[in-house]
C-alpha cells in the first residue's frame, strides 16, 4: 500500500511538472492600445508630453505584463507584444516582462497588428477601446478621433478590435481575450462571439470619467483569464470575413472625403463617405489606413 501511494504521488508530481513546462507549440501575439488600460480615463493620460502620460505608460506595461504572465502560466513559449497606441512608442522596453519581445514605433504596414502571421496560436487585445460614437465609453474613437466618424466592412460598423481581429483571422489566428472598459468588452462579444474572454477594468461615466477596478485586482484578472483562455484554445475560432470586402469610410468633414475620393478605385459614396471593394483584406486594410492618413484635420 505504501509502494502504491509513493508511486501514485510520484506520478501526480510528474504530470504536474509536464503541465508547468512551456508548450513547444504555443505562440502568443499581444496587441496593446492605451485608452482601455487600467486607470486611464482622460485624453491627457494617453498623450505624450502631458502630466498624466508618464504614469499611464507604466500602467500600460503592467497590464501587458499581467497578460504575459498569464500566457506563461498557460505554457506559452514565445510571446510578442505590439505597442499599438499613437506613435507606438509608449512602452519602455525596460518595463516589459523579460519573456516578451516588443514591436515598437510607427508607421508599420499592419499598424496595430504588425508582426502577426500564421505561426501564432492566439491573439490577445489589451487596453482596447470602443468605436467612435459609443455612449459611456472611455475615449471612444476609431483609429483617428480627428478623421474617422465610422468604418464599415461588408455593411458592419467596426471598432478597431473588429478590423484587427479580421487581420488575425486572415492568418487563422483567433482573438481569445480583450481587456478594456465595459463598452469595448460588450462590443467584443458582439463582433467576435460569446466565447471571447473579456476583462472589464473600468466602467465609463461619459467619455472622460469612470469607475475603476482596483489595479491589483484588474491585473490579477487579466493574468488569470489570459491563462484560462489559452488553456481552452480549442473553444476559440478565428474571426473571418467573406470576400469581396467592401470598405466604407465616413469622415467627419466633406473636405476630408474630397481628399479620399482622389484615390484610384475609391468611390464617393456620400458627402463625407468614400468606399471601395477589394478581394484582399490585408491590401484593403492598408488602403483604409492610407485614406485616413491623407485626410486633413478638422
Amino acid at each position: 500500500m505504501l509502494f502504491f501511494s509513493l508511486t501514485f504521488a510520484t506520478l501526480v508530481a510528474f504530470l504536474g511538472s509536464l503541465d508547468a513546462q512551456p508548450s513547444p507549440r504555443l505562440k502568443v501575439y499581444i496587441s496593446v492600445d492605451m485608452e482601455g488600460i487600467t486607470g486611464v480615463v482622460h485624453g491627457e493620460q494617453v498623450t505624450s508630453g502631458t502630466p498624466g502620460y508618464a504614469a499611464a505608460r507604466k500602467w500600460m506595461a503592467e497590464d501587458v505584463n499581467a497578460a504575459v504572465e498569464g500566457a506563461i502560466a498557460a505554457g506559452a513559449r514565445e510571446i510578442v507584444v505590439n505597442d499599438s497606441h499613437g506613435s507606438m512608442r509608449n512602452i519602455d522596453p525596460a518595463d516589459l516582462h523579460p519573456r516578451a519581445v516588443l514591436i515598437s514605433g510607427s508607421p508599420k504596414p499592419l499598424s496595430m497588428m504588425e508582426g502577426i502571421d500564421a505561426s501564432y496560436n492566439a491573439c490577445i487585445f489589451i487596453g482596447y477601446h470602443a468605436k467612435a460614437g459609443t455612449a459611456d465609453a472611455t475615449l471612444d474613437h476609431t483609429i483617428s478621433s480627428a478623421v474617422v466618424h465610422s468604418i464599415k466592412v461588408n455593411g458592419t460598423e467596426m471598432p478597431e478590435l473588429g478590423l484587427n481581429a479580421a487581420i488575425a483571422g486572415m492568418f487563422g489566428v483567433p482573438v481569445v481575450l480583450v481587456s478594456g472598459d465595459v463598452a469595448v468588452c460588450k462590443q467584443a462579444k458582439e463582433i467576435l462571439g460569446a466565447d471571447v474572454v473579456t476583462v472589464p477594468v473600468k466602467d465609463a461615466i461619459g467619455r472622460q470619467a469612470g469607475r475603476l477596478v482596483p489595479m491589483a485586482e484588474a491585473r490579477k484578472t487579466i493574468k488569470d483569464r489570459t491563462a484560462k483562455a489559452l488553456r481552452e484554445l480549442v473553444k476559440h475560432k478565428p474571426y473571418r470575413l467573406t470576400a469581396p470586402y467592401k470598405f466604407e469610410l465616413e469622415y467627419f468633414t466633406s473636405a476630408q472625403a474630397d481628399m479620399g475620393a482622389l484615390f484610384p478605385t475609391v468611390e464617393r459614396a456620400g458627402a463625407r463617405t468614400v468606399a471601395f471593394t477589394i478581394d484582399d483584406y490585408l491590401k484593403g486594410f492598408r488602403m483604409l489606413r492610407a485614406l485616413i492618413a491623407i485626410a486633413p484635420g478638422r
